[in-house]
């Protein structure tokens, strides 16, 4: 069972006007709720959003609501605030629509010790809201984390950043790379999607000077938050072992692997016939090519290196995927 809680929130009745979250929600909850393949992922996820003054995210309903994804034992428990946040010396909040001050809002220690006692396998907590990078830190001790096993937080900005809006507003930075990583920009090669993977997409996306994701996490394993369409297919990423006995191990190549040729070379007896068998393998070293799991051998393309007589091998990244396939992992 995989739950979700989406909330966005863009009125307040007190607090400045926001234009940006309710759209990051419903973003964030059409990507989620299926994989790319069209399979269920997180089953009709539960949207909270703040609109106007007749449809308000009230603090009560926000805590009660956090209460209702964390009290079961779920696979996974996803929580997703967009809207804003307040942070004091007592620590960080997250402001509903009938918040006055901010710090009487939700209180990430609050979430936290909701997240931390929860009976879920997997808590995973996204914050955009400005500050949202204090959560799970404790506020009485500075540098001490305090996040349960099996806890894992991604948030837009650090304790002392504010959360920005795209230009032209109407989504927020954060939120805009969660949901691009969540549709495939940050998919391993079997088409997974881990809160680490995103948070490398998110922070290779936003540059030094612009706001800093936060990640903070306590797991043996990282959860897939979603399964995209995978770069390859599985058939031949489970094939690198036969075509590459040994990690190190060069394929050698000529001609006959080419199923193209240039101009007068079609003719040129000195130059073997393509194959059949063999330009259908080339087909699949090719496709390990696109991917980075194989590179020529001294030679700038596969079509060179074939016609050339030259060899091709495992990348790094190919090597670490032969050991994942020669283990059984893939």
């Amino acid at each position: 069972m995989r739950k979700a809680l989406i909330i966005g929130i863009d009125y307040y009745d007190h607090l400045d006007l926001l234009t940006g979250c309710v759209n990051d929600a419903f973003a964030v909850r059409a990507t989620v709720e299926r994989n790319s393949d069209g399979t269920l992922n997180f089953p009709s996820p539960q949207v909270m959003t703040g609109t106007n003054a007749e449809r308000r995210v009230l603090k009560r309903d926000l805590k009660e609501a956090a209460r209702k994804l964390f009290a079961d034992d779920s696979d996974i428990a996803l929580f997703y605030f967009a809207g804003h946040g307040y942070i004091e010396d007592t620590g960080g909040f997250l402001c509903a629509s009938d918040s006055e001050t901010g710090d009487d809002g939700l209180s990430l220690a609050e979430l936290m010790q909701l997240a931390n006692k929860s009976r879920s396998r997997n808590k995973v907590i996204i914050l955009d809201s400005c500050h949202s990078g204090a959560v799970g830190s404790s506020a009485t001790t500075s540098g001490l984390a305090e996040i349960s096993d099996g806890v894992t937080i991604l948030t837009a900005s650090t304790a002392e950043q504010e959360s920005y809006e795209t230009p032209g507003g109407g989504a927020g930075v954060f939120t805009s790379l969660f949901v691009d990583a969540l549709n495939g920009a940050a998919a391993n090669l079997v088409g997974d999607i881990t809160p680490g993977s995103v948070y490398a997409h998110i922070d290779q996306s936003l540059g030094p000077w612009a706001q800093r994701p936060v990640f903070k996490t306590n797991v043996k394993t990282f959860v897939s938050l979603r399964r995209s369409e995978p770069p390859i297919a599985l058939a031949d990423l489970q094939a690198l072992t036969t075509h590459f006995p040994s990690p190190d191990s060069k394929f050698q190549l000529d001609p006959s692997f080419e199923p193209e040729r240039s101009p007068g070379e079609e003719d040129d007896d000195s130059i073997p016939p393509p194959d059949p068998a063999r330009t259908a393998v080339f087909a699949v070293l090719q496709r390990y090519v696109k991917v980075n799991l194989v590179r020529p051998v001294d030679a700038p393309h596969m079509w060179h290196a074939a016609m050339q007589s030259k060899s091709c091998e495992l990348t790094v990244l190919g090597q670490h995927y032969w050991s994942l396939v020669n283990k059984g992992l893939i």
